[in-house]
Parts: C-alpha cells; structure tokens; sequence
C-alpha cells in the first residue's frame, strides 16, 4: 500500500513534514543540536532547571531509594511517599485545597475535562487553546463552543445561548504559542454569573508570572476564584509529569474519575523528586522568575528593533511569517547562524500564521539575546520577509 507515502508527499508539498532533530547534552541556554553548537531558543526550560545540579542530585537520589518507576497506578500499588510529598508542596505553593498529579499535562487536561463536561452540557473553550484540552473537550461527550481568541462577549455570547447547560469554562493562562495571558478576571466574572466552572492551565505560566512564579491565576489575585489550575513539571520546573490544584471534592472526584488518571502508570520517583527540587529552589530564588522577565524582554525589544512582527508579552517571543515554507526556509537560514528557533505551522497555529516561536531562559545573557536578533533580522531581509514598523516604545527601548 502506498497511501502512507502519499500523505507523507502531501506533508511535504505543504511545507508541513517534520522531523526530529538529536539534541546532545542538557537542555541549556546552549547545546550540540546535530553536532553543531547554537544557542538554544526553543526550549520551555524556562528556569534553566532541567539540568540543574539539585534537581539531578534529588532525580538520583530517589531512583536509588524508589525505584526508576512506580510500577502501577496510583488506585493500585503506584502511590508512593514522593508523589504525596509533592502534592503537599503544590497545594500550598498555588494556595488550594488539595492537588492530584497526572503522568503529563496532556493527561492532565484530557482526563480532567471529560471527568467534568458531561453529556447534554457545554465546556467553553478558548480558540488557541492547547491541543490537550482541544482534545479534552473531544474526549467529553459534552458540546463544545470555542469562542474567539480572548473574546469575553462572544464566550458571553455563547453562555447565554447555552440556557444554564454551561459546565466548564477552559482556557490556557499564558498561550503557548502566542505568548498572551488570558483575561482571567472577566472569565471568573462570567463562570460566576453563569454558574460554571472556570479551569486554567498554567503550563506556561508556573514559573513565569505571579509573585515567586506561583503563575498567570496568582498573578491576576484569583486563587480563591478559580476552580481548577493545571500545571506542568516539565518546563519551569524541569522535570516531567503534571497536576491539578483544586478543592478537596473536586480533587476526591478526580481521582474517581480521570480515566487518565486511573489507567495510567504513576509518574516515576526521579521525576517527582526532581520536580520537588525545583519547587523548592523555585520558592528560595524567586529573583530568577525577575531575570527570565527581563530577558524576555531584552528580545522582544531587540526583534522589534529589526522590524519583525512580534508577539506576546511573556517569555514566548513569537515573529510571525505566514507561509509554512517561508517560516521554516528562516528557521534554516536562522539555524546555519548558530540560533536554534523552531518554526511553528498549522496545524499548531491557524493557517497563515506560521512563524517562529522564540523562548526565552533565565539562564540566557542579555547580550547573546541581542546578537540572536539582529541574526533573525538578516535572515529575514535575506528572504524578502517584509519588515514591520517596531512599536514606539520598543524603538525608544532599543536605543
């Protein structure tokens, strides 16, 4: 049969084939990708934790004292003393009641919306939501309605239109490809008024924003008014795995009811041990949330300077190109410069929208930010992308 090899032809002719690329060494501002050295922009490393001495020293430590894996479930012999050890450290750093951790955040998402959208409801949804909770909302037998991109009056819209079948408000805290931060006040405003749950997943924002890096729902003051907050370990927090902070019933039913929860090996000892660390020097360095703030911003500000379209306001820095092809053929001529960013296409962004997704490290320095983006910019130039004129305050930054 020949279709595979067709549909993979098609990826191709659409500028969407993708391949992996062999990173050697830690997951660092800078590392051998391919056997080349470059400055590594790409990564969700955002703390520079994943290969921190701590966090290795406490993965090992626990893989001598528990074991590589859990070895089942958590409902059936996998619920070990570190996963409740840092279930405690969550709950009170997010300021709940009580937290649940999952195998991944995509585990996360596609066994908490289902466990609370139910058939003949309506779970609301942000249109540049992740995938994991796109696919949530598939996996819910509930009606989904995904509302404009930060649009509080078409969500009141559809509310409305919903006649008090809404269950779940679900929306990302910062967008992961757009580096936004979603207006947290007015949905809690609007699941109130309508008695619906609201659920934030923190992925991108643990770590980023709020006081300490508690996140985007700590940031806005609403610990107390949102229901559920997800969050992952494998990106500010360099480890892997996920959890959802929430009261102690909603908490109690997950566990009863998150089918990706309840069929899912536990997350291995050295991954939780190491999450635990990086909790820990996360609460006792919180300058570190500050530098990756202000690296950000030295790119942003940089980009901009060079007449790119620049997004976001967080430590996702994206440029937007366009065309598939045209953003991965930057990528390249970016790349053969030292400067790993990935170019991002549909179906992860809207069609016409590819571009270049920049993230930022705390263990960056300023300066290799700054060079990084006059490499983009004459990448750019060299393919004729049309340059845009660069905010007012960017211009007056740059100078």
């Amino acid at each position: 049969m020949t279709d595979i090899a067709d549909r993979l032809e098609a990826l191709r002719e659409r500028g969407l084939y993708r391949r992996l690329r062999l990173v050697s060494g830690p997951q660092g501002p800078r590392v051998l990708l391919d056997g080349r050295p470059v400055l590594l922009l790409c990564s969700n490393n955002y703390l520079g934790l994943a290969d921190h001495p701590r966090l290795r020293a406490a993965a090992a430590e626990a893989a001598m004292r528990w074991g590589a894996g859990a070895g089942a479930s958590r409902l059936i012999s996998g619920n070990m003393k570190p996963h409740r050890r840092l279930e405690e450290r969550l709950t009170e750093f997010k300021g709940y009641q009580a937290t649940l951790l999952f195998g991944a955040g995509y585990l996360a998402n596609a066994g908490a919306i289902p466990a609370l959208a139910r058939r003949g409801e309506v779970v609301f949804s942000d249109e540049l939501n992740h995938a994991s909770i796109v696919d949530g909302c598939r996996l819910s037998r509930a009606e989904t309605f995904v509302y404009r991109h930060g649009d509080v009056e078409h969500l009141a819209w559809g509310l409305r239109e919903a006649e008090g079948r809404g269950s779940l408000i679900v929306t990302d805290g910062v967008f992961s490809m757009d580096g936004d931060i979603a207006p947290l006040e007015e949905l809690v405003r609007l699941a109130r008024r309508h008695d619906c749950r609201l659920m934030v997943d923190e992925a991108h924002a643990t770590g980023a924003l709020g006081p300490g890096g508690r996140g985007s729902v700590a940031a806005a003051g609403l610990s107390d008014e949102v229901d559920l907050v997800v969050g992952t370990l494998g990106k500010a927090l360099g480890s892997y795995g996920a959890y959802v902070c929430a009261s102690h019933e909603l908490i109690a039913y997950l566990v009863n009811t998150a089918r990706s929860f309840v069929f899912s090996t536990a997350p291995p000892p050295p991954a939780v041990a190491a999450a635990l660390a990086a909790l820990q020097l996360l609460e006792s360095n919180p300058h570190q949330v500050e530098r990756l703030r202000s690296n950000a911003a030295v790119l942003r500000t940089a980009l901009a300077g060079e007449g790119l379209a620049v997004g976001g306001e967080t430590q996702i820095v994206p440029v937007e190109v366009g065309g598939a092809a045209q953003t991965m053929e930057l990528s390249e001529r970016v790349l053969e410069r030292g400067v790993f960013a990935q170019g991002i296409r549909p179906p992860t962004v809207p069609e016409g929208s590819s571009r270049l997704r920049f993230t930022v490290m705390a263990t960056h320095r300023a300066g290799e930010l700054q060079r990084a983006a006059k490499l983009v910019g004459a990448a750019a130039r060299e393919l004729g992308i049309a340059p845009v004129p660069a905010p007012a305050e960017s211009l007056a930054l740059a100078a």
